[in-house]
């Protein structure tokens, strides 16, 4: 297989710093503000912070899977290859490419369906004096479980919203996950620290 040249140390540094900045905002979007959030907000709250936030998220996702597809993809002679003879670079190549598509997916198509269907379920609880309350606040019987036994709709939409809600969150940890592994081979190829 044939390399192209040594890209320049300025290339390498934005790569790296690009990989790890991306990697480093889905830590802390995945794992730390969502659940912060989520324990200290009012639900409605919550909501509509999260309305703002992943919008913005998914797309710095997916223009961070951009560019270092366009820094890594002019490097690698990978159009050749067969599955067996991919190298580790090369397959970095794919788990940027696995990276940008679920971000793409999420930027372009999820987040905008799990936001409708969280406004409508949002509506409907707004009308039955819900919301303003921050999650495990509420003592006695779960207001939230009896609105969805009573009310088909709001449950027809609660199931709606956790469809586009579970497929977002895969979407999201398989671009977490490919990043990781991004920066985890890059980490095994250093010669020193």
């Amino acid at each position: 297989m044939e390399e192209s040249e040594d890209p320049g140390s300025l290339v390498k540094v934005i790569y790296l710093l690009v990989l790890s900045g991306a990697w480093g905002m889905q830590m802390w979007v995945t794992f730390a503000s969502g659940f912060l959030l989520f324990r200290g907000l009012p639900r409605h709250t919550f909501g509509l912070v999260q309305s703002k936030l992943f919008p913005v998220y998914f797309h710095v996702s997916l223009g961070c899977a951009v560019i270092n597809l366009c820094i890594l993809a002019p490097q690698r002679a990978w159009i050749n290859l067969t599955l067996w003879e991919v190298s580790q670079p090369d397959r970095s190549l794919i788990l940027l490419l696995l990276s940008l598509i679920l971000a793409t997916i999420n930027a372009r198509w999820l987040e905008a369906r799990t936001t409708a269907a969280m406004w409508a379920l949002q509506t409907i609880e707004k009308e039955r004096g819900l919301g303003t309350e921050v999650p495990g606040s509420l003592q006695g019987p779960d207001p939230y479980r009896q609105l969805r036994e009573k009310d088909p709709k709001y449950s027809a939409l609660r199931q709606k919203f956790f469809h586009y809600h579970g497929l977002s969150s895969l979407c999201n940890l398989g671009c977490l996950l490919s990043n990781g592994l991004c920066l985890t081979a890059l980490a095994l190829g250093l010669r020193s620290l």
